[in-house]
């Protein structure tokens, strides 16, 4: 366990512009990961019941 300490913290936190480019770069990644699993689990719950699935029903394509 002390060498997996020891190599985060050489090659993430030893170098502050890494350490905070690391940080931006994972919240990031976990807010798009969030709205996708998020509205992913909202379309599956709210299926048949929003716009996109009924549409055929009231337009009609020219």
């Amino acid at each position: 366990m002390a060498g997996f300490a020891n190599l985060f913290y050489n090659t993430v936190v030893k170098r502050n512009s890494v350490y905070v480019t690391s940080i931006f770069a994972g919240a990031f990644a976990f807010g798009v990961g969030f709205d996708i699993g998020i509205t992913s689990f909202y379309d599956s719950w709210n299926k048949g019941k929003q716009w996109k699935d009924i549409r055929d029903k009231y337009v009609q394509d020219s």
